[in-house]
Order: C-alpha cells, then sequence, then structure tokens
C-alpha cells in the first residue's frame, strides 16, 4: 500500500505522541513497588542518615516505600556494582557520594565507569570535613597538630572511614601540603572510625561534619579545623583549614544516582520530588543541624558536578600518590 506525504506524517506524528504518552504513563506510575536506595556506608553514618532522611520524604511523597539498603565494603564500590547491574526502571538508586568521584582514579580496575554506567538522578548535600583529635593528644591548633607530628618519634594513627573516602583522600593532601607522615588506619564508615577515636586507639580523623558534630558538640572530640575555604556557620570558632594551609578545599557531597538508561521521565520525577524536599523547611534546618548546606541541582548540572570533582580527585590523587591500603 503506498502512502501519501500527509498520511504518512499524521501516521509518524501519531508513533512519536503514543511513545511519548506510554513514557509519560510510566512515569505517572511510578513508582510501582517498593524502591531500593543503596547505600555503601554502615548504618549510623553520615550517609546513611541522609538517605533514611530523603527515602522517608520520597515514601511520603510518592506513596511506596524508599528502603535503605546498607552494604558497606571496598569503599562504597560494592553498593556502586550492585546498581550498576540492577535493573534501570528506577526501583534500585544508589547513594553517591564524593567517594565515588575519587574512586575512579584511586583504583586501577573496577568493574564499571562511574561516570559513564550511573545516570545522576538529584544531588542533596554539600558539607564540609572536620578534623578532629582524641582531647588526651596534647594539641589544641593545626600548627600545634603539624608540629607534634614532626616532632613524634612514633607516628600519629590518622583514621578514615574508609579507602577512596574524603576522609582518606583529605588526610593525603593535608600530609602532603603540611609536610608530616601519618599511619592511616581505614575503618568500614564513620562510626567504628570514630568509636576508635574517642577510645584513644587512633588519634586523629577527618571526618564528616554531618556525623560528627554530636561527638563535638560533647566535648568526646576536639575540632581542630574544617576543610571548606571558609569557617562553617555552625563552629564559627573553628578555623577552616585554609587559615593554616593555603588553597585547601575539601567537601563532601552527596547525591542520588540510578543505572544508565533508566528512562529520563522517572529522573525528571524523582529530581523534582527531591528538590521540593531540599526546599522544605524542616529538612533544610534539619541538614543544617547536621552541619549539610542543599545542592538542589537539575540531572544535567549534577552530572557536570559529578564530572568535574572527578576530574579534581583524580589529579589530588596523582599529585598525592594515594593508594589504597
Amino acid at each position: 500500500m503506498k502512502l501519501h506525504r500527509r498520511e504518512f506524517l499524521y501516521l509518524g506524528a501519531s508513533a512519536i505522541a503514543a511513545a511519548a504518552g506510554s513514557r509519560f504513563a510510566w512515569a505517572q506510575a511510578y513508582p510501582a513497588r517498593p524502591v531500593r536506595i543503596v547505600a555503601g556506608f554502615p548504618g549510623g553514618s553520615a550517609a546513611d542518615i541522609l538517605a533514611r532522611l530523603m527515602g522517608q520524604w520520597l515514601s511520603e511523597r510518592l506513596g511506596q516505600p524508599f528502603v535503605i539498603e546498607n552494604r558497606p565494603g571496598a569503599s562504597t564500590n560494592i553498593a556502586t556494582e550492585a546498581v550498576v547491574n540492577a535493573p534501570a526502571d528506577g526501583h534500585t538508586l544508589l547513594l553517591a557520594t564524593s567517594a565515588n568521584a575519587i574512586n575512579a582514579s584511586l583504583y586501577d580496575k573496577l568493574n564499571f565507569n562511574f561516570v559513564r554506567d550511573i545516570a545522576p538522578v538529584a544531588s542533596l548535600v554539600r558539607g564540609p570535613l572536620v578534623l578532629v583529635v582524641n582531647p588526651s593528644l596534647p594539641v589544641k591548633t593545626v600548627p600545634e597538630l603539624i608540629a607534634y607530628a614532626k616532632a613524634s618519634e612514633r607516628k600519629l594513627n590518622m583514621a578514615s572511614s574508609g579507602n577512596g573516602t574524603m576522609a582518606h583522600v583529605a588526610a593525603e593532601l593535608f600530609k602532603m601540603r603540611a609536610g608530616i607522615e601519618m599511619v592511616h588506619v581505614p575503618y568500614r564508615g564513620s562510626p567504628p572510625a570514630l568509636t576508635d577515636l574517642v577510645g584513644g586507639q587512633v588519634q586523629a580523623l577527618f571526618d564528616p561534619m554531618l556525623s560528627a558534630i554530636e561527638f563535638v558538640k560533647s566535648g568526646k572530640l576536639r575540632p581542630l579545623a574544617v576543610t571548606t575555604a571558609t569557617r562553617w556557620e555552625g563552629l564559627p570558632d573553628v578555623p577552616a583549614l585554609s587559615e593554616f594551609v593555603p588553597g585547601f578545599d575539601a567537601s563532601l557531597w552527596l547525591g542520588l544516582g540510578a543505572p544508565r538508561n533508566t528512562p529520563v521521565d522517572v529522573i525528571d520525577k524523582l529530581n523534582r520530588e527531591i528538590n521540593a524536599g531540599l526546599a522544605d523547611p524542616k529538612i533544610k534546618q534539619r541538614l543544617a543541624e547536621l552541619g549539610g548546606t542543599v545542592l538542589p541541582l537539575t540531572p544535567a548540572e549534577f552530572a557536570k558536578f559529578v564530572a568535574d570533582d572527578t576530574d579534581k580527585w583524580g589529579k589530588v590523587v596523582k599529585l598525592t600518590g594515594a593508594k589504597p591500603d
């Protein structure tokens, strides 16, 4: 059968409209069942706290449970690979963090490419790390810590929340810039690292403000500096590390990602709901109390942010020679 040009254009337009309508209907029906948010950190960590806060918001907004699945290990690579290999239907999400950007260059062989294989959904929060020490350590300032490290016959033990985390790379950058040696002691997340720091098994730690703030406020740990370029308003008397190490800036970020090829309409729907949550006064206040600043971006803006951060920390890893321990 021969179609006239007008009939052909009509049928083509109808097919496009039908496809668009199908995608719209699917996005409207999403989520059709509980959604997993896979986090590469243990329960009680800064990432876990934030994931549960946002998961509760999304559950209330979208009518399905958003369940947090903690899969710590291998510096978030286990969790990331699980999401990379999950169906691309929006029902499995990754709690992406700055560790993902760091791991891209820290590890020589990964079974995935983070920038290629994870579709950015929405950024959540950005915040400082805080350099904390056990109060028994005879230092009260960053210059005193540097002097103590240089004079000490026994090297300081510098804990971290794991290989490839911002805590690890920030410590490596600090060691290089300050010209000191410290022994890196990686843990499986912030909670055990904080526990051992309070107990005196290790002496110092760069930790997300989100998880360290309560220990600082209670006096169990002594804060020496925050890692953002300027002081953090929540602890105005604590200096920025850049005041002693010019140009130092290491911010932690968290967001949500999905397997690549996840429908754009689903990603856009999630992005809208998440950004609505970040604008909610109660959530903003809770995040501020934990030391975070909301970071509402579109999926495209978040993609550029992740790509730029991956490039930045790739240069730092090369410069410092950081390696997984």
